[in-house]
This record gives C-alpha cells, sequence and structure tokens, in this order.
C-alpha cells in the first residue's frame, strides 16, 4: 500500500507545472488594439545598420527602427471625440511603455478620450544616428497628423487632437507644440499635407529641450505638472509656464510639494500625486475637450 501511495505522489509532482526561466520577450500589442506603423515605406533619415528587432523588458522598450502609434479607441458610448497623442519618457535611451504610456492611455480612455502611444526614434540609444530635435520630433508630429487624417475612423474630432509627453516626451510636447516646425519638410502622402500643431498640450515633468519656447504666441492651452523637488524638470515647467502666462496663453501648473521625478500615475505615498490625473480630467473639462461632439464620420471602433 505504501508503494502504491507512493508512486501515486510521484505521478502527481511530474505534472506540475515547473519553472521556466523568464526569457524577456519583446512586448506585444494587446489582441484588442491596433498597432499601426507611421512610415509604411520606412522612416525618413539615415539609418544605415543592418535591421535588428524591438527589446522590451518588464516595463520598457527600446531599439525603435519603425516608429509606430498603439491605438486605444474611446468605447463608443463614452467617445467625447478628444484624442491624445501620447509620449512616453525615457531619456530617449529607453521608452517607459507602460507607466508613461499605455497606464495613461487607459486613464484618459476612462474620460471618453481615445489615445495614442508612440514609439519614438531614440537619439540618445548607443549608436543610434537619430536626433530628438530631427527624428523623434518628425515621428512626433507625424503621430499627430496620422490621428487627424484617420479621425473618421475613431470617431475622432480633428480640432480636438492633443499630445502628452513624460519627461523625454514632454520636451517633444514642447518642441511641436510651443516651437516653429523646421523649414522645407517634404510631404510624401495624404497624411503629411495634415496639421502637426496640437490643439492642446499636456506635460508631466517634462525636461529642458524646446524650452524657452520661440513660438510660445501660437502655443496651444497648457496642462503642466512636475514635482518641487525634481532637480531635472522643476525648473523648466516653471519657466514655460510663466512663458505661456506671460504671453496670455491659457496655461494651468501643478507643483506638488516634496516630489521629486517620475512619480507617474500610481507609484506614490502622496495623495496629491495619487490624484493628479483628476487634476487633468477637471482640466479637460474646463476646456470644453470633454464635451461630446460629434462629427459627421462618426464611426468610433468599439
Amino acid at each position: 500500500m505504501m508503494k502504491r501511495i507512493a508512486v501515486i505522489a510521484c505521478l502527481c509532482l511530474a505534472v506540475l507545472p515547473v519553472a521556466i526561466p523568464a526569457q524577456d520577450p519583446p512586448p506585444e500589442a494587446p489582441p484588442s488594439l491596433t498597432t499601426i506603423k507611421l512610415w509604411p515605406n520606412g522612416a525618413p533619415g539615415k539609418d544605415v545598420r543592418p535591421p535588428s528587432a524591438e527589446i522590451g523588458r518588464d516595463y520598457w522598450v527600446r531599439n525603435i527602427r519603425e516608429p509606430s502609434l498603439l491605438a486605444f479607441p474611446a468605447k463608443r458610448e463614452h467617445n467625447t471625440g478628444a484624442a491624445v497623442v501620447i509620449f512616453p519618457g525615457g531619456g530617449h535611451k529607453l521608452l517607459v511603455w507602460t507607466n508613461e504610456g499605455t497606464k495613461a492611455a487607459t486613464a484618459l480612455n476612462r474620460m471618453g478620450v481615445s489615445a495614442f502611444v508612440l514609439k519614438y526614434r531614440l537619439a540618445n540609444e548607443p549608436g543610434a544616428p537619430y536626433s530628438v530635435e530631427g527624428d523623434a520630433a518628425d515621428d512626433a508630429r507625424r503621430a499627430l497628423r496620422w490621428v487627424r487624417a484617420h479621425a473618421s475612423d475613431y470617431g475622432i474630432d480633428p480640432r480636438r487632437v492633443g499630445v502628452m509627453g513624460f519627461s523625454a516626451g514632454g520636451e517633444l510636447v514642447s518642441l511641436i507644440a510651443d516651437n516653429p516646425e523646421p523649414a522645407g519638410r517634404p510631404v510624401t502622402d495624404a497624411i503629411d499635407r495634415q496639421s502637426a500643431h496640437p490643439d492642446f498640450q499636456v506635460l508631466v515633468f517634462p525636461g529642458p529641450r524646446g524650452i524657452p519656447a520661440k513660438a510660445i504666441a501660437a502655443a496651444p492651452p497648457a496642462f503642466i505638472v512636475a514635482g518641487s523637488r525634481d532637480p531635472c524638470c522643476a525648473a523648466p515647467s516653471v519657466a514655460l509656464y510663466e512663458q505661456l502666462r506671460t504671453a496670455g496663453v491659457s496655461a494651468e501648473l501643478h507643483m506638488f510639494a516634496d516630489s521629486g521625478h517620475a512619480f507617474n500615475l500610481d507609484e506614490s505615498n502622496r495623495i496629491s500625486i495619487l490624484h493628479w490625473p483628476d487634476r487633468l480630467n477637471d482640466w479637460l473639462a474646463d476646456g470644453g475637450w470633454l464635451e461630446p461632439r460629434r462629427t459627421s464620420g462618426d464611426s468610433a471602433k468599439p
């Protein structure tokens, strides 16, 4: 009898799951979401390196060779017609894809806002031939143009498309929202004919690039949030706000006491930090961005 029990025990152990070392596969889009290539014929520029795949680990991704958007459409019954293109941060070395990308997108979806998270080329990655002001900013502008060109597919009002950036992504926001677009840009397709100027801007602990701004009078309304003890990004946040205020551009600034950099959406024990998305929701509502406006081609994807 004891021998039979031992055999059964061995058989039971044989079917238990065995721990397998993590392989760290590149992140994949959930099946219900859509990944959009920004440049179907290849991104502009002079990257002559051999092709290689994106690299992802846990919350980040890097080695972006083919810039793309991940679409998070607002649910049809809650769709306000507003949209936001999100630029994750990461020092232009990597993208903080979850905490500064997909989580922000789902938070915006709860407000009735469609969101599109951008994978842009990384200028500070070792060996990369890219620049922030050139290639990364080109990807950011192309993303805005793509959303406007496909607005009717998502029930989006093309006059209510904003941008949101974290840290290094905040630099891209300022470069395209508060500074002039470089002259001589080639127009290669119908998407390139769309405007790349956002209707509103959200900067979350933005870095210093693009500040002071050079086209502040034409800047869209701004929501700026940062920590008062952020060694890199408190000063740029205050400086941009003061520029906007002096120029008469509508702007709102939240500097949270005793807080540093990269507090994101849910990684703080401070009540004020945990609720900063509520302040963004208030600002969007006060600005009329969340008032449902149906377009003639309103056919929002489920």
